[in-house]
C-alpha cells in the first residue's frame, strides 16, 4: 500500500513498487502467453504429423522436416559464423586508443555505451543474420534433395557435352551456394567495416591514412573472397547459357545458346573468369603489400572488361556478323533447340502426315456407312449436361455435380460420369453440428451413355446408373463419397453423433456411422486440443458429440491429398472418378517437371493448360502452377479412395530420371507399375494437361527444319472455341475414333490447329488415350495439304447461316428459350473432316438443357435434324433426302421478290463481316456484335417480305392448266 504522510505544505503520498501479488499475476500472464504461443506452434506440427500417419506417408513428412531443419541449422550457423567471426576479428584488430584521431575520439560515448553489452550485441547480430539465412535456406529443400539424389538422364547437351542431370539437378544447387556465398561476403564486409570504423580502424574525415594496416588486410581478404565468388559466377554462367531464356523469332521462351552466345558471350565469360581470379589474388596480396592500389586497379579492370567484353563485344557481333546473315548463322543453334524441345516434351516421335482435308461426297452410300464407324459421336456434352444431371439426378438439394462432367469407358462405350457430392449450401438449417457431423458425405455415381439420349425423355441423357441409392450397370460398390472435388469442409465422423446417410422418397432418413480407416482419431484429449487450436474451433475440444471412435476428416479433395503426400509432383487439373473393384476411386494424373533441360524452350503450365472449359475454374485448371518448365513427363498415376481417402501412387513412366531421383529421396512412396490392378488400368487415360502442353509446343515445333522454323512460315495456333465468345482456346475432346490407317476405333484425345492468324484448318492431332492399348501415348498429326479447308470457327459460322439452323434459332428465341452449342467434334473421314455438333435448348422456365438438334458438316454439305442419323443422311444425301445446303452456294435459286434478294444480300454481307471480326487477333467483339445485329435485321426483313409474297399467292388458285383463277398474280 502507498505510504501516506504529511509535509510542510500538506499531505504527502509516497507510491511504492507493485505488490508481490501483482508481480506474480503479471508473471503468470506472461508465462501463459508464452505457453499459448508454444502450443499454437505445436498444434500445427502435431496435426500435420497425425495426418501423415493416417495416410501412411509419414516418411514424406519426416524427410521434408529433417531436410528443412538440416538446411536451417547448417546455413544459419554458417552465416552466423561468417558475420560473427569477422566482427570479432575486426574488434581484435582495433588500434590502441592513443592512436585514435579526434574524429574517432568523438565516438567514445558510443564505444563506452556498448562496451558492457558487446558480447550480447555480437550474439544478437549473429543470431539475427543466422535466423534469416537459415529460414531462407529451408525453401531450397527440393533443390538439395534433387542434387543429393540425382540420377543421370543418359543424354548430353550439344554444347558442353555434360549430362542433362548437371543442368537439372546440380546447377541449381551450385547457384544457391553461390548466392549464399555472396550474401555472406557482403554482410561480412559491412559488419567488419562498421566495427573497424567504430573502433578506429577506418577513418572518414581525419587527415592522413584512412585505414590501419590491419583493417586494410582484413577488408581486402573479404573483398578478395567476394571477387573470387564472382569468378565462380562467371564460370557457372558459361553453363547457364544452355538454359538461358530469351525471345527469338516465333517463340518468346527460347532456351539455349544462339550464335552470339557461343561466339561472343561464352569466350567473354571465360576471359572475365580469368580476370576475376587475378583480381581476387591482388586483393589477397594486400596481406603483404598493405596497399589498395593494385587490387583497386584490378577491380577497375574487371568492371571495364565486363562492360567491353561482356556487353559491347557481343552487341558488335550481333549487329555486324549475325544480323546481315542471321538465318545461316542461327541455323545450327535452331536445330539444337528443335531437337531438345521435342525430346523434353515427349514429342520427338511426332511427324506430320499429309492429309487432303478437302472432303467431298463421292460415293454417298459408302461414305455414309463409313461415317457410322468412324467415331462414337458424343452427343451428351459433359460441359452442357451437368445441369441436366443436377435436375434429374440430384435427388436432394444438398447434393451437387461438378460443372463439367467426366468422360470414361464402361462396357466398351464412352460414358459421361459424375459423382453426387455433398453441397452444404443446400442444407436448410446450417449449424456446427449439421455442417460437420450430420451432413458428411455424398452418395453414388451417376452415369449416362455419351452417344445416346433417352427415348422416353426426349433430349435427356440415357442414364445407365441412376437413382438414390444408385443402381444400374456399375454393379455393387461402396457409394458413400467422403472425399471429392467439392468437399472442402472438415467432418467429424464415427463417434456418438450419427450421420445422415441418404433420404428416401417419402422423407425416410437412413443414418450411418463411418467405419473407414481414413481420418485422425479424436478420442485423445491432446489431439482434440490440437485440432481445436489448429482449426480455430474450441467446440472440438469440449463438444459432447465427440467421443470414443470419433475421427476428423480434412484435406478431402483428391488434388489436396496427392499434393500433400507428393509435394514434388505437379497435379493435373482434372481428377476423374471410376468404379474399381467395388470402390469409387479418384484417378489423378501427376507430372514430374524441370526447368533445367538445356536448349528446350520453356512454357508456363498455368497459361498453356487454360481453355474454354477450365478458364476461371481453379479446381480443374493448373492455374496455381505459373512456374515455367521445359521438361514434363506424366510419370505417376495416383488414386484416392472416395470412401476412406487412401492415397496410392503408381509409377507410370519407368524411364523418367526425375521420377527416379524423387523415388531415391522418398523411398517406398511410389509403387511399381506392376502393382496397378487390371480393373484400374481399364480406366486410365492420357491426361488432358499433358496433351495441352504438347499441342501448344507442336503448334511451332512440328517444324524440324531450321530454315522453316526461322521463317515461321508454317506456324500454327490452337483455334478459339467456336461455341464461346470469350476468345478462349478450344478444349481437347476425348473421343473414340478411327484414324486414317487404323482398322478399329481407339479411345483418343483430339484437337485441331489453324494457321497463325487464319481461321482455316491446318492440322488435326490425336493421341491414343487408352492405357491398355499397345499404342498408348502415340501422337498422330494430320497436316492438311489443301487450301481453304474450313476450320472450327468457319464451320460454326456456316452452320449458323444454314436456313434450317437460322429458323430453329429464331423459333427458340421466339419461344423465349436459350440455344446452347455442344462440343464441335472433328473426325477424319475419307480425305476430309466430318464435324458433328449437338445443339441444346433450354426453356425460360426450365432448369436444364435438352438435346434438340444435331448439326453435321462435311465439305460443303451440311445436315441438321433431330437425330444424328437423320443429320448424316441429309449431309450425304442418302435415303431420298437432300443436303440442308447445296453443294455449291451458287446453285441457290434466286428469290423472285427483290426485297427478299436485297435482304439476303445484306445478310450475307453481315455474315462475312462477322467472320472477319472473329478472325482478327484479338477478336473485334464490337464489330462482331454490330454485324450480328445487322444479320438479324436482314433476316427479319427477308422473312417478312417472303411472308407477304406467300400471302399474296395464297389469295388465288390455279386450275389444272395452271391458269390463275383469282388473287394476286404473284
Amino acid at each position: 500500500m502507498p505510504d501516506r504522510g504529511s509535509g510542510p505544505t500538506g499531505p504527502r503520498i509516497r507510491v511504492g513498487r507493485p505488490s508481490r501479488r501483482v508481480r506474480t499475476l503479471l508473471m503468470t500472464l506472461g508465462v501463459l502467453a508464452v505457453l499459448a504461443m508454444a502450443f499454437t506452434m505445436f498444434a500445427g506440427f502435431w496435426t500435420d504429423l497425425l495426418w501423415y500417419r493416417t495416410v501412411h506417408y509419414s516418411s514424406v513428412f519426416t524427410t521434408t522436416l529433417w531436410t528443412k531443419i538440416g538446411l536451417f541449422f547448417v546455413f544459419g550457423l554458417l552465416m552466423a559464423a561468417a558475420v560473427g567471426i569477422n566482427v570479432w576479428l575486426a574488434h581484435r584488430l582495433r588500434p590502441p586508443l592513443s592512436a585514435m584521431s579526434v574524429e574517432q575520439q568523438s565516438l567514445d560515448r558510443y564505444r563506452m555505451g556498448i562496451a558492457p553489452f558487446k558480447k550480447w550485441i555480437l550474439l544478437g547480430i549473429t543470431a539475427l543474420v543466422g535466423l534469416v539465412a537459415g529460414a531462407s535456406a529451408t525453401s531450397q529443400w527440393r533443390t538439395w534433395l534433387l542434387w543429393v539424389n540425382g540420377v543421370p538422364f543418359g543424354q548430353k547437351d550439344p554444347q558442353f557435352h555434360l549430362d542433362v542431370s548437371f543442368y537439372a539437378f546440380d546447377l541449381p544447387w551450385y547457384r544457391f551456394l553461390l548466392g549464399f556465398g555472396f550474401a555472406a561476403a557482403v554482410l561480412s564486409v559491412i559488419a567488419a567495416a562498421l566495427t573497424h570504423y567504430l573502433y578506429g580502424g577506418l577513418r572518414v574525415t581525419s587527415p592522413g591514412a584512412r585505414a590501419t594496416a590491419a583493417a586494410t588486410g582484413h577488408l581486402s581478404v573479404l573483398l578478395g573472397f567476394f571477387v573470387a565468388l564472382k569468378a565462380v559466377a562467371y564460370w557457372l554462367d558459361r553453363y547457364g547459357l544452355a538454359v538461358k531464356s530469351s525471345d527469338f523469332k516465333a517463340t518468346s521462351n527460347w532456351t539455349g545458346l544462339r550464335y552470339v552466345d557461343a561466339n561472343a558471350y561464352l569466350p567473354a565469360k571465360t576471359i572475365l573468369f580469368c580476370i576475376a581470379v587475378i583480381c581476387a589474388l591482388l586483393f589477397f596480396a594486400t596481406l603483404w603489400r598493405r596497399t589498395w592500389q593494385l587490387p583497386l586497379l584490378g577491380f577497375g579492370l574487371m568492371v571495364l572488361s565486363a562492360i567491353l567484353i561482356g556487353g559491347l563485344y557481343p552487341a558488335i557481333v550481333q549487329k555486324f556478323q549475325v544480323q546481315p546473315n542471321e538465318q545461316a548463322k542461327e541455323a545450327p543453334y535452331i536445330q539444337k533447340n528443335i531437337n531438345a524441345t521435342r525430346m523434353a516434351y515427349g514429342i520427338d516421335g511426332v511427324h506430320p502426315a499429309d492429309y487432303s482435308g478437302k472432303g467431298a461426297v463421292k460415293d454417298a452410300e459408302k461414305q455414309r456407312t463409313d461415317a457410322d464407324s468412324a467415331a462414337s459421336y458424343r452427343l451428351n456434352d459433359p460441359n452442357i449436361v451437368s445441369p441436366t444431371f443436377q435436375q434429374l439426378e440430384q435427388e436432394r438439394k444438398y447434393y451437387q455435380f461438378p460443372k463439367t462432367l467426366d468422360v470414361d469407358r464402361y462396357k466398351g462405350q464412352d460414358t459421361i460420369v459424375g459423382l453426387r457430392e455433398l453441397n452444404l449450401s443446400g442444407v436448410d438449417k446450417r449449424n456446427w453440428i449439421n455442417d460437420h457431423f450430420t451432413y458428411t458425405h455424398g452418395f453414388g455415381m451417376i452415369a449416362a451413355k455419351g452417344t445416346q439420349t433417352d427415348a422416353n425423355r426426349k433430349g435427356a441423357p440415357d442414364f445407365t446408373e441412376s437413382s438414390l441409392p444408385a443402381n444400374g450397370d456399375l454393379g455393387t460398390y461402396e457409394q458413400r463419397i467422403y472425399y471429392g472435388e467439392k468437399t472442402h469442409q472438415y467432418s467429424i465422423v464415427g463417434g456418438p453423433q450419427k450421420e445422415l446417410d441418404y433420404e428416401q422418397d417419402g422423407g425416410t432418413q437412413k443414418t450411418t456411422s463411418y467405419h473407414g480407416k481414413g481420418g485422425v482419431d479424436l478420442s485423445n484429449p491432446l489431439n482434440r486440443a490440437a485440432y481445436a487450436v489448429a482449426f480455430s474451433e474450441p467446440q472440438i475440444f469440449y463438444s459432447g458429440a465427440i467421443g470414443e471412435g470419433s475421427k476428423i476428416l480434412y484435406n478431402r479433395t483428391p488434388k489436396e491429398r496427392v499434393e500433400a503426400v507428393a509435394p514434388w509432383l505437379t497435379i493435373d487439373g482434372d481428377a476423374y472418378p471410376a468404379v474399381v473393384n467395388g470402390r469409387i476411386q479418384w484417378i489423378v494424373d501427376a507430372y514430374t517437371t524441370s526447368n533445367g533441360y538445356p536448349y528446350a524452350s520453356r512454357t508456363t503450365l498455368g497459361d498453356t493448360t487454360t481453355d474454354s472449359l477450365n478458364e476461371g475454374d481453379t479446381q480443374r485448371a493448373v492455374v496455381a502452377q505459373q512456374n515455367q518448365v521445359n521438361y514434363i513427363r506424366n510419370s505417376v498415376k495416383a488414386t484416392v479412395d472416395a470412401y476412406d481417402g487412401t492415397v496410392k501412387l503408381y509409377t507410370w513412366d519407368e524411364k523418367d530420371p526425375v521420377l527416379k531421383t524423387w523415388k531415391k529421396a522418398f523411398p517406398g512412396t511410389v509403387l511399381p507399375k506392376s502393382d496397378i490392378p487390371k480393373a484400374l488400368s481399364d480406366h486410365l487415360r492420357y491426361p488432358q494437361d499433358m496433351f495441352k502442353v504438347q499441342r501448344e509446343l507442336l503448334a511451332l515445333y512440328h517444324v524440324t527444319q531450321p530454315q522453316q522454323f526461322y521463317n515461321a512460315s508454317d506456324a500454327w495456333q490452337v483455334p478459339n472455341d467456336p461455341t464461346k465468345r470469350d476468345n478462349s482456346a478450344v478444349p481437347p475432346y476425348y473421343l473414340s475414333l478411327e484414324m486414317p490407317g487404323q482398322d478399329n476405333r481407339q479411345f483418343s484425345l483430339t484437337s485441331t490447329f489453324t494457321p497463325s492468324g487464319r481461321p482455316n484448318l491446318r492440322a488435326f492431332m490425336a493421341v491414343d488415350a487408352d492405357a491398355t492399348s499397345k499404342d498408348y501415348g502415340t501422337i498422330k498429326l494430320l497436316r492438311v495439304t489443301e487450301d481453304g479447308v474450313d476450320g472450327p470457327e468457319q464451320v460454326q459460322n456456316k452452320l449458323n447461316s444454314v436456313t434450317p439452323v437460322a429458323d430453329f434459332i429464331r423459333d427458340m428465341k421466339g419461344a423465349d428459350s436459350t440455344v446452347l452449342y455442344g462440343n464441335l467434334l472433328t473426325v477424319p473421314l475419307d480425305d476430309g473432316f466430318l464435324y458433328v455438333e449437338p445443339i441444346y435448348a433450354q426453356g425460360r422456365n426450365s432448369e436444364f438443357p435438352l438435346l434438340r438438334k444435331v448439326a453435321v458438316s462435311y465439305g460443303n454439305r451440311t445436315g441438321f435434324a433431330d437425330t444424328l442419323s437423320a443429320s448424316l443422311n441429309q449431309a450425304f444425301g442418302v435415303d431420298g433426302t437432300g443436303p440442308a445446303q447445296p453443294e455449291e452456294p451458287g446453285q441457290h435459286q434466286q428469290p423472285e421478290n427483290p426485297t427478299v434478294r436485297d435482304a439476303l444480300d445484306d445478310a450475307q454481307k453481315a455474315m462475312d463481316d462477322s467472320q472477319e471480326a472473329l478472325n482478327k487477333k484479338p477478336t473485334d467483339w464490337d464489330a462482331y456484335g454490330k454485324a450480328q445485329e445487322r444479320l438479324k435485321d436482314a433476316l427479319k426483313r427477308a422473312v417478312d417480305a417472303d411472308k407477304a409474297t406467300q400471302g399474296g399467292k395464297a389469295g388465288g388458285s390455279t386450275d389444272k392448266g395452271g391458269k390463275n383463277t383469282g388473287g394476286s398474280s404473284g
